[in-house]
């Protein structure tokens, strides 16, 4: 599909935005009451982070929200999505709430609505107060009822200002990355509690469904997930089942408890479950109806049995993460869920690149990014043609930001910032995607006379 012909391919009621996540951006660590989440204690934490670095000051959103909201504006997108940092409005993640850190994200909203921007809350990426935490954390059966406490507080107070409220961010990567190998907060390296935190992020999910139904929010309620299609090498009876196995433990693992009840039997029969702890009515509670799906989609997973395994060809190189560009991947995963699941309304809540940008005289060239995006987009579109109901797209990210153990030195947004002088740049790629949600508009409305 040629860019003109996406300009004009996407319907007038299709949400265009940028993401961001809390301790990405917000910075202010210790202003305002906000208590301690793992993610400070995890990148104060000698070796942890590979540039050394830590999210004390990130990129001055706290300070700075007012400025990067007229930036988002600028954009052209009628979307923000943004996480809540739990520890800034619930020090302890139970017990008092912290007035000054929901006057925060109250400004926030006011400045997204005087700029017409709808919000989109995730109400937990990744940063649990360290109390909890302290207390055993998401492998603590506990932490779920609390979790359902703090969503039922913010949908009370901010269900009516939101579009969208997302439970969690991608717990694949909570209940991995931060329990299976020690990579992410907060540093564990165990696989068997690694499976129970997975399940106890499902029943937190399930139950903060429930809590926020409750207090009747008008929000659209969901969750975000971090999907890929698991490819195999070659043909062989092993890299075949090693990517079926692939994809039952971390698109299926998350997918069938929510739409299906029950976890899947593949993934059920590869793994060591001697410790895990499933309660009779944890499976009903997780499989809550929901209003919309979150996909964050990057890359595919190349499934190789060999050693020294196969690489994937990567014919359209890889980012500076390391991961291949793959956009047929895109299109294949939502066809696949499509096929596979009843499911209500589809966003992609982050698909991006990191590139190893540099400022030059003022100005960043990135057509590379801007290539990612054009060929995700038509991804997208040849799956909607295929019927999948996909209702908008944010690009991740809006600005660089802290990533993870990665520290500063990846940066994936559509704006440059300078960390020394919080100085924001437009991208060339900020540039594109501004004209192209525009030129979008422009065509979508006049069709839809």
């Amino acid at each position: 599909m040629q860019n003109s012909e996406l300009t004009q391919f996407f319907p007038s009621s299709f949400t265009w935005g940028v993401a961001t996540s809390a301790y990405q951006i917000e910075g202010a660590a210790n202003e305002d009451g906000r208590g301690a989440s793992i993610w400070d204690t995890f990148t104060h934490t000698k070796g942890k982070i590979i540039d050394g670095s830590t999210g004390d000051v990130a990129c001055d959103h706290y300070h700075r929200y007012a400025e990067d909201v007229d930036l988002i504006a600028s954009l052209n997108v009628d979307s923000y999505r943004f996480s809540i940092a739990w520890p800034r409005v619930q020090p302890l993640g139970e017990g008092a709430w912290n007035e000054a850190g929901f006057a925060f994200y109250s400004r926030l909203l006011d400045k997204l609505y005087e700029k017409n921007i709808a919000a989109h809350i995730t109400l937990y990426h990744w940063d649990l107060p360290q109390a909890l935490q302290d207390k055993g954390g998401w492998l603590n059966r506990e932490t779920t009822v609390h979790f359902a406490e703090y969503a039922a507080e913010v949908a009370r107070r901010f269900g009516h200002r939101a579009a969208t409220i997302a439970t969690h961010n991608e717990p694949w990567c909570t209940a991995n990355l931060g329990h299976g190998n020690g990579q992410f907060a907060p540093g564990m390296a165990d696989l068997k509690a690694a499976i129970q935190v997975s399940h106890h992020l499902l029943l937190s999910h399930g139950l903060a469904i429930q809590a926020m139904r409750a207090v009747n929010s008008p929000a659209k309620l969901g969750i975000v997930l971090n999907q890929w299609t698991a490819t195999p090498a070659t043909q062989s009876a092993a890299d075949i089942h090693m990517a079926e196995l692939e994809y039952a433990r971390s698109v299926q693992w998350f997918m069938d408890p929510i739409f299906k009840g029950h976890y899947p039997q593949l993934a059920l029969d590869n793994m060591d479950l001697a410790a895990f702890s499933v309660y009779p009515d944890d499976l009903k509670n997780i499989q809550q109806p929901i209003d919309f799906l979150g996909v964050n989609y990057y890359t595919r997973v190349f499934c190789s049995s060999d050693e020294p395994k196969i690489k994937p060809e990567g014919k359209l190189g890889f980012n500076d993460m390391g991961w291949e560009i793959y956009p047929e991947g895109l299109t294949d995963l939502l066809v696949g869920l499509h096929k596979e699941y009843k499911l209500p309304p589809i966003y992609i809540t982050e698909n991006g690149m990191a590139v190893a940008d540099q400022l030059e005289h003022g100005k960043v060239h990135d057509q590379v990014r801007t290539d990612f995006i054009e060929m995700h987009l038509d991804a997208l579109a040849s799956a909607m043609r295929q019927g999948v109901n996909v209702q908008g797209y944010f690009y991740w990210s809006l600005m660089d930001n802290f990533e993870w153990n990665s520290g500063y030195a990846k940066r994936f947004g559509l704006v440059y910032v300078d960390y020394a002088s919080q100085q924001r740049t437009l991208k060339s790629s900020g540039v594109w995607y501004r004209n192209f949600i525009a030129q979008n508009v422009l065509h979508a409305s006049k069709a839809s006379k």
